[in-house]
């Protein structure tokens, strides 16, 4: 067993790693039962197993590190079947495809001389991916989330819905919050504590639950269905699937979302995939991350991860 790398602590997931499990019910609106046999569209009780999450890697970063916070979820319907998603409060990706993103990283990269990114590499990875500019600027400018619970996620690629005459339709998801958005000020983000977003959301649920409306934006003819750095139009077509209450949450040490891939290429009968290449590649890399910290923590090299200090571990060998 190769080591862990430094940046990757043993049975973290290898992005996203710092987050909390929470358990929950969707219940179906029926609206989009015309568009999809998938039976969480018509099911009134779905359970819901999900977490929320930093987008930094490292699962002992602050709260106020990075803009980008998530939710995973895997719903499980009546028939067995299984849709497991993965959304963002970002509103798209920065690159048309899985290469262009790896590329960005590199070219992002900081220079030991100067502790910044090497602006000719910035430069150049702009030129040949354009559209990363969009990303650049929403990254730059857009507010900062001060709450979990006020937040909106989006799945930022493409999906087909197909109905029982086997029509489809191309859409894309969003959970949207009930709870209004809140943004931290500068001044506010810098003096937050390390964990404030995760104590604001354990203080929120224990007056009553979070709820979020699954809303299904539908394509129209020439959206760029494949290319999840666009958005489509604002006139698009939106229903609301159902929604999302989110009742407890629980520290990931007690296994639960620990354990699960959500990974989002995992749809149910009634959902089929897209043909966007950053989301076909989405599936290798949470099944690589995911085989990763089981096997850690299967040979004993995860602590904290499972609730165990390195003194424990140690003693138990």
């Amino acid at each position: 067993m190769q080591d862990t790398p430094k940046t990757y602590p043993a049975g973290y997931r290898r992005a996203h790693g710092k987050g909390i499990c929470f358990e929950g019910t969707f219940r179906a609106s029926g609206n989009a039962m015309p568009y999809s046999v998938a039976r969480v569209f018509a099911q009134q009780n779905v359970p819901v197993i999900g977490r929320f999450s930093l987008g930094s890697p490292d699962p002992y970063a602050p709260d106020n590190s990075t803009r980008t916070v998530s939710m995973a979820a895997l719903l499980t319907a009546d028939d067995g079947e299984q849709w497991r998603m993965k959304l963002n409060n970002e509103p798209f990706f920065a690159t048309r495809t899985p290469e262009g993103f790896l590329e960005q990283v590199d070219a992002y990269k900081p220079v030991a001389k100067t502790g910044a990114p090497d602006p000719v590499k910035v430069a150049a990875f702009l030129k040949k991916h354009p559209e990363a500019q969009k990303y650049m600027q929403w990254d730059a400018t857009a507010p900062w989330t001060r709450s979990f619970a006020g937040a909106q996620y989006n799945v930022i690629n493409s999906f087909i819905l197909i109905d029982a005459e086997g029509k489809k339709q191309a859409v894309r998801w969003s959970m949207r919050p009930h709870a209004p958005f809140t943004s931290w000020s500068v001044s506010q983000r810098k003096q937050a504590s390390h964990d404030f977003l995760f104590e604001d959301l354990r203080n929120r649920l224990k007056k009553g639950p979070l709820y979020w409306d699954l809303v299904l934006t539908l394509a129209e003819p020439g959206d760029p269905v494949n290319d999840p750095s666009q958005v489509w139009p604002e006139s698009r077509r939106q229903i609301i699937a159902g929604t999302l209450e989110v009742s407890q949450v629980f520290d990931q040490t007690e296994g639960g979302c620990r354990d699960v891939n959500f990974d989002p290429t995992r749809v149910p009968k009634g959902i089929a995939l897209s043909d966007d290449p950053v989301l076909a590649a989405r599936a290798g890399i949470y099944s690589h991350s995911h085989s990763d910290r089981v096997r850690e923590i299967g040979y004993g090299k995860a602590t904290d991860a499972v609730g165990k200090s390195q003194k424990e571990t140690i003693r138990n060998k």
